[in-house]
């Protein structure tokens, strides 16, 4: 897999996270990645964005280099006439350009999809941009995450909105533009010029409302913060704290599951309670039924009741914090070294598919 785009070069012009992410999607399956940085600008701005335990002075943060690897950077101001020809000899190199220029910025700097495909007609240009409905408007991630509906329906009534803690908008961004890009290569391969891919944050956001929106579509129902409840399922999403005051979370998504659930701990007697006796029952009776339940996880430990409930077929999650999730033997596969600029730097990588060959 690490070499199945030997031979494809990538264009990086693309800053923050879905651009860059992008580009190191193709990096790590074997493309060669140039990325174009700014020295006037000291580089893509995430650079910066450093913990405050990151005091050394470097100029590479973790979150750059969470999506940024296997590249390798070339410093250009662009804007200069007089590197013109170091990027138009880029783009006759590319097959694929990745950028996320604000409006009129395209057009300004002569990077707009025509002058690159004027240039390399073969070359697939993929463009990101935040709002479809106003092309103009600053999009970071949390603003797309409160315009979307997401903040909305996350965090609970004591919390108030909340953004999720991760860049989710961007990664679903990214993950479009990889299949747009991978379509147009498709076109391409099959004798056709390099097409122009346009992915939008806030278009990205809204097919990741998926069963949200159709209960609204379908059901006039309007999402609600519930914390990590499930609207049509009970208990789907309630969490547990356990006698050694580490918690879990449940998905029962089925009357057999919770059957097995209530034999497990001996919660039978309510099994013929009509409260709790089909799945909708339990929606409409879902904060007694948890009462009920967390009296009972207090009795064992977590890895006690993890063990049981995972032995009986029965759906649920530690939920673990980030040391513990990278100390899983899945994510210690999955985890990438590679100096960059000169620092010694780790991530996840983006790659989670296999191919049998």
């Amino acid at each position: 897999m690490k070499k199945l785009f030997n031979g494809l070069h990538v264009l990086d012009l693309s800053t923050v996270l879905a651009g860059p992410s992008v580009a190191t999607f193709f990096a790590e399956l074997g493309a060669t990645v140039i990325k174009i940085e700014n020295p006037r600008t000291k580089g893509d701005v995430t650079r910066s964005w450093k913990l405050k335990t990151e005091n050394d002075d470097s100029s590479v943060s973790a979150y750059f280099a969470s999506v940024n690897f296997g590249k390798t950077y070339e410093w250009l101001d662009f804007t200069l006439p007089s590197n013109r020809s170091r990027l138009e000899e880029l783009i006759v190199w590319s097959d694929i350009v990745v950028v996320n220029f604000k409006e009129g910025d395209d057009a300004k700097f002569q990077l707009a999809a025509e002058d690159i495909h004027q240039l390399q007609p073969k070359a697939v240009y993929a463009a990101l941009k935040g709002f479809q409905s106003d092309s103009e408007r600053i999009a970071y991630d949390v603003v797309l995450q409160a315009e979307c509906g997401f903040m909305f329906m996350n965090g609970n009534a004591e919390s108030g909105p909340l953004k999720m803690p991760v860049a989710m908008i961007d990664v679903i961004a990214a993950h479009q533009m990889k299949e747009g890009i991978l379509c147009a290569l498709i076109h391409r391969n099959k004798g056709g010029n390099g097409l122009t891919v346009r992915v939008t944050l806030e278009e990205a956001a809204l097919t990741a409302l998926v069963n949200q929106a159709g209960n609204y579509l379908m059901a006039g129902h309007i999402a609600q913060a519930a914390g990590s409840l499930h609207p049509n399922i009970a208990p789907y999403g309630e969490t547990f704290t356990c006698a050694d005051f580490k918690s879990l979370v449940l998905a029962v998504g089925s009357d057999k599951q919770f059957k097995l659930l209530c034999e497990l701990m001996g919660l039978e007697s309510i099994q013929a309670d009509p409260c709790y006796t089909d799945n909708q029952s339990r929606v409409a009776h879902r904060s007694e039924l948890a009462k009920i339940l967390q009296h009972a996880f207090t009795s064992e430990s977590r890895e006690y009741w993890m063990r049981e409930l995972i032995a009986r077929g029965i759906p649920c999650g530690a939920i673990k914090s980030m040391d513990e999730v990278m100390e899983s033997t899945t994510a210690q596969a999955m985890i990438r070294e590679e100096i960059i600029d000169g620092k010694a730097t780790k991530r996840v990588s983006s790659i989670a598919f296999k191919l049998e060959f």
